[in-house]
């Protein structure tokens, strides 16, 4: 775990993607990369305040002169851009600029406040990224995706704004609730399907060994995670072909959340868009009926929701319309032609899209 990784992206250099046990080397990352640093601010939910900051700032005490916090409520509901307001009222009140740093702390959701507050605010501004959720180590911390859901569009509103480094201290694990790792495993599973059959397999082999959240093996698996989405975020950095297989599982998995008004996590619904999606190629038959229903079924080992009770299926796939990946051309849609290999289609029909979402529907004797 003594090891990082380096995500490049075109033109603009790369960065750091660390995975420690705690945050004992953060102060020295930090002085490496911003010897003369003045001001920081940790933006962070109130969840992850209550565990973590204070033991963050102590880690930053001695990095700067001066480390102030925003604070905000924790959900999904409150990644808007009234949240991005509230801190850039505090950055301007505590006469923050363009040299000082950002640092986000937190699951997903304060990682993309943060990351877009960083972008936007006086033009741009350095920004670190410490992730404490399984879903956030292994994904939503690297790429530079980052921004807010607007009104019942989630993710509407943002950019693509590449941090200066990932710090991932895997013992912040330790307090996440079972329901939140498991959906952070989600996007880890998600990550084999679309790249690294071995790499699928071995995690079905050793789900014990994940779901006990054993050191050695948390940090293995979200290494290799990270290097799977390294790979495409440096080929594709602005997500203009390749980086889109990354989205497998997620244009039926954010109907569906909007749909619930966020009742099921991000990773449940990427489970359920998952199992939607190979359902598509398991009908266009590029998946055999064998690694269809593995691929279905290997969701449950890991504490995630492959069915739901009944629901309305047009008012889910009315919210597609608005998917940040239809283009003039189509819906661009993530399917597997094998596990370990996705492609990306646009020519998949309404038609398809709700007989894999009515897929998912429970069926009750």
């Amino acid at each position: 775990m003594d090891d990082f990784l380096s995500v490049s992206y075109k033109n603009s250099g790369s960065y750091k993607v660390v995975i420690k046990k705690d945050y004992s080397a953060l102060a020295d990352e930090i002085k490496e990369l911003f010897p003369t640093l003045r001001r920081i601010c940790i933006v962070t939910d109130s969840n992850v305040a209550g565990l973590l900051l204070d033991s963050v700032r102590s880690a930053l005490c001695d990095c700067c002169e001066v480390i102030i916090d925003y604070v905000f409520e924790a959900g999904e509901n409150n990644k808007t851009l009234s949240t991005v307001n509230g801190c850039y009222e505090k950055l301007l009140a505590n006469d923050f600029n363009r040299r000082d740093l950002i640092v986000g702390l937190g699951g997903g959701v304060a990682g993309d406040v943060a990351a877009f507050i960083a972008s936007t605010y006086m033009r741009g501004c350095a920004f670190v990224n410490l992730p404490t959720s399984l879903l956030a180590m292994a994904d939503s911390s690297v790429g530079g995706k980052c921004g807010v859901d607007y009104e019942q569009y989630k993710n509407l509103i943002g950019s693509i704004y590449m941090p200066r480094l990932v710090y991932a201290a895997t013992s912040s694990l330790d307090s996440l609730p079972d329901r939140e790792f498991s959906s952070g495993m989600a996007e880890v599973l998600k990550a084999g399907l679309i790249k690294d059959a071995s790499f699928y397999e071995w995690m079905i082999n050793d789900f014990s060994s994940i779901m006990d959240k054993e050191p050695e093996v948390i940090g293995e698996m979200i290494g290799k995670a990270v290097s799977i989405k390294q790979y495409f975020v440096t080929k594709d950095p602005f997500e203009q072909n390749e980086r889109m297989m990354l989205n497998f599982g997620h244009t039926i998995g954010h109907a569906l959340e909007k749909y619930f008004n966020f009742k099921y996590s991000h990773g449940e619904c990427v489970s359920l868009g998952s199992v939607a999606a190979a359902y598509i190629s398991y009908k266009r038959q590029m998946l055999s009926d064998e690694e269809f229903y593995e691929i279905r079924d290997m969701f449950v080992p890991f504490g995630l929701p492959i069915s739901l009770d009944p629901f309305d299926v047009d008012a889910v796939c009315s919210n597609i319309a608005h998917d940040k990946k239809n283009t003039d051309t189509g819906l661009k849609f993530i399917l597997l032609k094998k596990i370990g290999k996705a492609v990306i289609v646009n020519d998949v029909t309404e038609e398809e899209i709700k007989e894999a979402t009515k897929s998912l529907i429970v069926e009750w004797d």
